[in-house]
């Protein structure tokens, strides 16, 4: 029988894993393979070698594509590895460099434009990928904000979405999130980020950087709002099962999450990190944020109450709010709802 941690991530994850593009097969094999959370990295990274060494095979063969698919699931597997495993912060951190190059492969083969950009921020430098749509001179701009525990090797799939509709995607990992958390830790005024981001696009000539969007998921469904009220440039924002106030969620996190907080607010203990989550609010942020805002969340999202999302809607405004009945966190089990919503929605706002 699996332990704690690892029947909670088996719990709230699925649907997270195989709408980013884990294979299903893939997910029922390695999780029941899995009994103790010790085994829970060592499992995807084993997943995450096989799928490099199908990749390596079809780049052999020339077979680009094929080669292109197999570095992206190599990818996944080497983020899912690590995303909520706090227990050896080396091997957290040999994962992760693992997924970025990865994902590097993946671009070469599938998206040959796709840029890395470093960020200048703070003495550090964030990480972001910049993908362009085919053919289009000067496109609007999407910023993809992850949340507490994805991270920009997570969001190929979701950048398709954009990027189908003529729309850029710059994919970031802000303080405390992928790379860039592995030398800095959670802000809570994020706009500070988007705003470094915004300013390194503003010196290219094939962005259009009159039409900016925001979005974000999960705790990135915190950033994009917070974001949107403070940085004039943002034109429209989406949050997506973001919370008001994280610090009300704790007691419906599950273990491996808050131990996730605590590393990456950088909190000595668990009440340590409660407290630092109670700064990530939008108390003051919310009646600020007066430009297009959407908020979608789903009825069963078991980590973030739904509540807490409409509440952001219902503060700003101009607040519109989406709930899916059947919809779980971050509306996973329907992303044929919630992504097409989100890159349609906009499109339309930015024009």
């Amino acid at each position: 029988m699996p332990d704690e941690r690892v029947a909670a991530a088996i719990a709230h994850w699925a649907p997270r894993f195989v709408t980013n593009g884990v294979d299903m097969n893939d997910f029922q094999t390695v999780t029941g393979s899995v009994e103790t959370w010790a085994e829970w990295l060592p499992a995807w990274r084993a997943n995450g070698d096989m799928h490099a060494g199908l990749a390596r095979a079809a780049e052999e063969a020339e077979r680009w594509r094929t080669a292109g698919e197999a570095w992206n699931r190599a990818a996944l597997s080497y983020h899912f590895g690590k995303f909520v495993w706090m227990l050896d912060m080396d091997r957290y951190r040999e994962n992760t460099f693992l997924a970025v190059e990865a994902l590097r492969n993946a671009h070469r083969h599938l998206d040959p434009g796709a840029e890395r950009l470093e960020i200048p921020y703070e003495g550090i430098a964030m990480a972001a990928n910049l993908r362009r749509p085919a053919d289009i001179e000067r496109p609007p701009v999407v910023l993809l904000l992850p949340g507490l525990d994805s991270t920009k090797e997570e969001f190929f799939a979701w950048e398709n979405v954009f990027l189908s509709r003529g729309m850029a995607t710059l994919s970031l990992d802000g303080p405390g999130q992928g790379e860039t958390g592995l030398s800095s830790t959670i802000e809570p005024a994020y706009e500070n980020a988007v705003t470094a981001a915004l300013d390194l696009l503003e010196s290219r000539d094939d962005l259009d950087l009159g039409r900016v969007g925001l979005a974000g998921v999960s705790l990135g469904g915190y950033y994009a709002p917070r974001a949107a009220a403070y940085e004039p440039r943002v034109k429209a924002a989406v949050g997506i099962s973001g919370p008001f106030n994280f610090a009300e969620c704790w007691e419906t996190m599950p273990r491996p999450t808050r131990e996730t907080v605590q590393h990456h607010v950088g909190a000595a203990d668990e009440e340590e990190a409660r407290a630092k989550a109670a700064e990530l609010n939008l108390y003051d942020a919310a009646p600020r944020l007066d430009r297009p805002y959407l908020a979608i969340t789903g009825r069963h999202d078991r980590l973030i109450p739904w509540e807490q999302t409409k509440r952001q809607a219902d503060e700003a405004p101009r607040g519109e709010f989406v709930l899916y009945d059947d919809g779980n966190h971050v509306c996973n089990n329907l992303p044929y709802l919630y992504r097409p919503l989100t890159a349609d929605w906009l499109r339309e706002k930015l024009g």
